[in-house]
């Protein structure tokens, strides 16, 4: 039985004090953001292109529209922003920053609120800083987690490691590979674990190289902990070489990464609204 007063799973409701904090943290990012000079853009709810997004088009909510043509609920927003940028207001503004405060959608009815921005021909630390900022700004702190994917396609791809076995870290098969550096590779953990790169293939080191440059800009510029994963694998396609996370225990506070899209180079992240509030609450109960 359903009664009045429920909501489906995996959604949100906001209201009081839960409201009010997510609406602070909603205006403090674009305040901060249209100063950094990123412009404003809400993409449509309904998307013919999020299939190309991800590995999994089972994530999405799809519909046909009076054509008959498949759409499917906004399920990421930086691949509708950049085409849009790019193919639909390229002739009519020069823009390369862009941020955007609205929901996504997967099945069966997962709603997240984000908070992201995006920058064309972008520089990865400058935006890793950005994001640190914004998260200062709005009082949330945590880790920061590097990683490359270029690694595990190279692993899949190259050296016989699955995707699926990175995904679900299963250790031991993963060591069962027969490589005398993966064991090392499972190991790196921090920067000073990447001082040293002569054990690995030069493809590997290559990209591990790539963590290295990026992790000593990102510590130029902010003082949050800093963790090296190089084997994390992220679900969106589009994300082909250095991405970053910043959490908190379990709490996954913002996720972003270079790209290429439709030919296009770009640097962007996406805070995670929901989360961020959540935290706030936490924070103002624990004053109490």
């Amino acid at each position: 039985m359903i009664f009045e007063h429920e909501i489906p799973g995996g959604t949100h409701l906001y209201f009081g004090e839960s409201a009010r904090i997510k609406r602070q943290i909603e205006t403090e990012a674009a305040d901060m953001l249209s100063c950094k000079g990123f412009e404003e853009i809400a993409t449509p709810l309904f998307s013919f292109h999020q299939h190309e997004v991800f590995d999994d088009i089972r994530d999405l909510i799809r519909i046909n529209d009076e054509e008959n043509h498949q759409v499917s609920l906004r399920a990421d927003s930086t691949a509708d922003v950049v085409r849009i940028a790019t193919r639909r207001l390229g002739r009519s503004t020069e823009s390369k920053k862009w941020f955007y405060i609205q929901p996504v959608y997967t099945f069966p009815t997962t709603e997240q609120y984000q908070i992201g921005a995006e920058c064309l021909d972008g520089d990865f630390p400058r935006m890793v800083g950005t994001s640190l900022e914004l998260l200062d700004s709005i009082g949330i702190e945590g880790v920061v987690q590097l990683a490359n994917i270029a690694i595990p396609r190279l692993l899949d791809e190259k050296y016989g490691i699955s995707l699926d076995k990175l995904r679900d870290m299963k250790m031991e098969e993963i060591l069962r590979s027969g490589y005398e550096w993966i064991e090392p590779l499972l190991k790196i953990h921090s920067l000073e674990d990447l001082e040293n790169l002569s054990i690995y293939p030069d493809d590997i080191a290559r990209q591990l190289r790539a963590i290295y440059d990026a992790a000593n800009g990102v510590q130029g510029i902010c003082d949050y902990e800093l963790v090296v994963s190089p084997l994390f694998y992220a679900r969106l396609r589009y994300y082909d070489s250095l991405v970053f996370r910043v959490f908190e225990g379990e709490r996954l506070y913002l996720m972003g990464g270079a790209y290429c899209l439709n030919g296009q180079n770009g640097v962007g992240f996406a805070l995670y609204t929901d989360a961020c509030t959540a935290k706030k609450m936490q924070k103002g109960k624990d004053v109490q």
